[in-house]
């Protein structure tokens, strides 16, 4: 039997996707007779292309909850990150968060989880991120690395392993984490209502594959940190430190607690200036995670 193409989308390179590549590069996908394809775009343009049937989800679930918050026809089905995955990230002259007013800070998508996060941590550190800083739009953490090398922006928030090589390679300072100032369920899978509806056992075996690559990955240091090194090109010392960086914000089951729930959608309130949180009902659906 052919195997049926799979196309998920992702906003940008990092460690929030370790599970979906770990479970193409096994071939857990193909066991569940799907090819997968991934494909890199900004989180606005995945949404469009969910509800249009061209991708089957996109792993950005950040960037979706709050698309469903105004309106848009999906649901999280899966979350891979519990906290946000994201350190700030400045040029060797700055050394406070107070000397970055008025400087340019890169990120993947207006509004995303990463814009959020950055966000946060310069208000954190006593600045107005609407009104003292000014955020331009480049694709990929890669991309804002090197532009913070050339540069052409002065901040970003980065990801493992980006956030070591920047330190290590570059000589950046790194100011701030958001990993446990934030709520952040920031990666996994949201899929279109319709795809959910109609085509339940597809949705299963996406996340029956990355389950397993999920599962490889927080439970083999050894091979997790070598994936890691072959994905991104990176040393294995960075990409050991990278590996257990990175575990605290990992879920396990796929599935966040109730409180982190909680706390993650009234966070989004009032970055929204939402009149109360949503109910957790109207946007994520676990179901087939459980049975998974």
């Amino acid at each position: 039997m052919p195997l049926q193409y799979s196309r998920i989308a992702y906003s940008s390179s990092g460690i929030n996707y370790a599970d979906l590549f770990l479970a193409k590069e096994k071939g857990y996908f193909r066991e569940e007779g799907l090819e997968p394809q991934f494909i890199q775009m900004s989180s606005s343009i995945a949404i469009t292309a969910g509800i249009a049937g061209e991708v089957d989800g996109q792993a950005s679930v950040g960037s979706a909850i709050r698309a469903i918050l105004r309106g848009m026809p999906l649901r999280v089905v899966v979350v891979t990150l519990r906290r946000p995955l994201f350190w700030l990230v400045v040029r060797p002259e700055y050394r406070s968060i107070k000397d970055l007013k008025g400087k340019v800070l890169g990120i993947s998508t207006v509004g995303g989880s990463q814009h959020t996060r950055a966000k946060g941590m310069l208000a954190l550190g006593g600045l107005d991120p609407e009104k003292d800083i000014t955020a331009v739009q480049i694709n990929d953490q890669t991309m804002q690395l090197q532009a913070l090398v050339n540069n052409s922006v002065q901040i970003t928030a980065l990801s493992p392993p980006w956030v070591a090589v920047a330190r290590d390679k570059f000589k950046m300072n790194v100011l701030d984490s958001a990993l446990e100032k934030f709520a952040g369920i920031d990666s996994g899978l949201a899929v279109p209502l319709k795809l959910l509806q109609e085509r339940p056992e597809r949705v299963k075996k996406i996340l029956r594959s990355r389950a397993k690559g999920n599962r490889l990955f927080l439970d083999n240091e050894k091979e997790g940190s070598e994936f890691l090194a072959r994905l991104y090109r990176i040393d294995a010392k960075t990409a050991a430190e990278s590996y257990r960086a990175s575990l605290p914000a990992f879920t396990r089951t796929g599935i966040p607690s109730d409180e982190e729930i909680k706390e993650h959608l009234a966070a989004e309130a009032q970055v929204l200036k939402l009149s109360e949180p949503a109910v957790a009902g109207k946007i994520f659906d676990f179901s087939l995670q459980r049975e998974v």
